[in-house]
């Protein structure tokens, strides 16, 4: 049978317990203004549901439609790349690094044309010339537009890179536009999301694009899978155009779409 003395202990151990837990709260309190962890969250949930929404539109739809989209409401813009530079945070090696890493490996006299720029990153970090392309402009170097019809003289520019790009339905003719602008010779580098060409997946078959671009008057240099969030390309311009080019049987590319929370 408990005993009084035994009762009076445990009573004053809950209650010192009680007081500890009062502090804590009472610190936190001094120290988060009220229900600023509950707000911060609503907002975090809410910019990643639109950023799910915009990139869900920008996969589906469109060079076209994505530019009349974004000119409807222009902070629509920097919603989805907060959104994106969130999702990259995320991953352990970006490819905008290894496309930057190649250029810097090459002669700064190389003229650049980065389609689906984002934050310019590629210009900001190369001694190149840069034409610096996206459906909107916040920098004044970056070009703002459809990027299926860029303002390039045809043969004009040694690199054309896609980093992450090649989101709309009509991407084979953004792929087009960097043949129409590149000198003979030129580099397309591509960077893709990887499991939008693994068959295994939903994804196309990486041959089959391959074999489409290649079509399109280039020779493939190089394909790297290694790594396990993206896949990169290297291609050349060919030096002769192709007389009579046959209709190109381009693989329909996996969207890249988040799960909704």
């Amino acid at each position: 049978m408990e005993t009084q003395r035994s009762r009076n202990r445990k009573g004053a151990k809950r209650r010192r317990a009680q007081g500890n837990e009062q502090n804590r709260d009472a610190k936190k309190s001094k120290s988060e203004p009220p229900g600023s962890s509950f707000l911060e969250k609503m907002k975090a949930r809410l910019s990643g549901g639109h950023f799910r929404m915009i990139n869900e539109k920008l996969y589906t739809c469109t060079g076209e439609e994505a530019l009349d989209y974004f000119k409807e409401d222009p902070s629509l813009f920097n919603v989805y790349h907060a959104g994106y530079q969130a999702q990259m945070s995320q991953w352990p090696e970006q490819p905008v690094h290894k496309i930057i890493e190649w250029l810097q490996a090459r002669s700064p006299s190389l003229t650049v044309a980065d389609f689906g720029c984002g934050d310019a990153r590629v210009a900001k970090s190369v001694k190149n010339k840069v034409f610096s392309f996206d459906l909107v402009s916040n920098d004044p170097d970056v070009i703002a537009g459809d990027m299926s019809n860029t303002c390039l003289d045809s043969s004009s520019v040694d690199v054309a890179i896609f980093c992450l790009s090649l989101m709309g339905v009509n991407y084979p003719n953004f792929l087009k536009e960097a043949y129409r602008v590149l000198k003979p010779s030129g580099w397309l580098l591509i960077a893709e999301v990887k499991s939008r060409l693994d068959p295994k997946t939903g994804g196309a078959d990486p041959n089959k694009f391959i074999k489409a671009v290649c079509e399109l008057g280039f020779t493939q240099v190089s394909k790297d899978f290694t790594n396990k969030m993206f896949v990169l390309f290297h291609f050349t311009k060919q030096e002769k155009p192709i007389s009579k080019r046959k209709e190109i049987a381009w693989p329909e590319l996996k969207p890249c779409i988040y799960k909704r929370r």
